[in-house]
């Protein structure tokens, strides 16, 4: 009996999370400006062909790399107690960029600001879901009574999470859990129902 041909498609998945891995590895530990496509490959065992194949460029491939990393901290936990949920959701995320992830994160928006096509998908895939989900739970929060009906939603999270962003961007300290809780406590001193304005 002949042996069994092997299946393309779980051979070009076994490719496509192997290039995936070797831009997290390669970007988190170099830096994306010192990584290139042919390097990408090499480190993936794949030739450069087959990375063209499936992205336009190395901010793309980069792009599906963070997207997947960060897939694990977009969701938010919902147990009744939004500080406790957020609190949940941003160490998970300030925990994932202080590993290599935040490193590719760091040189994705750094290179994106130079091209309106990478800034454009970096906001409709990681950004934009990202608000969403966390607006989604806010809202939750409002209609059980969590949260001010009048709050300003999109005005709290870019409070909750500018923090994050301002420490990842700018290379200074990660946050650690006493800050997140400081910048809750903060936040939400004017945000819970019944507290002055």
């Amino acid at each position: 009996m002949p042996a069994a041909s092997p299946d393309p498609h779980r051979r070009s998945e076994q490719s496509r999370r192997a290039i995936l891995a070797a831009t997290v590895e390669l970007v988190g530990d170099l830096g994306y400006e010192q990584v290139s496509i042919e390097a990408i490959a090499r480190q993936a065992g794949v030739g450069k062909q087959t990375i063209y194949r499936w992205w336009p460029s190395k901010g793309a491939v980069t792009l599906d790399a963070l997207d997947e990393s960060l897939d694990a901290v977009v969701d938010f936990p919902d147990t009744g107690d939004i500080v406790a949920d957020l609190r949940t959701q941003m160490l998970g995320v300030s925990r994932l960029l202080t590993t290599r992830v935040g490193r590719v994160y760091q040189g994705l928006v750094a290179a994106a600001q130079s091209d309106p096509r990478l800034s454009r998908a970096h906001l409709d895939r990681v950004i934009e879901p990202a608000v969403l989900a966390c607006r989604r739970r806010l809202a939750t929060g409002v209609e059980r009574g969590e949260l001010r009906a009048d709050i300003d939603l999109q005005g709290l999270i870019d409070l909750l999470y500018g923090v994050i962003y301002y420490r990842l961007l700018l290379h200074t300290r990660p946050l650690d859990d006493d800050q997140i809780d400081a910048v809750l406590e903060i936040a939400f001193s004017g945000a819970r129902p019944g507290r002055p304005r």
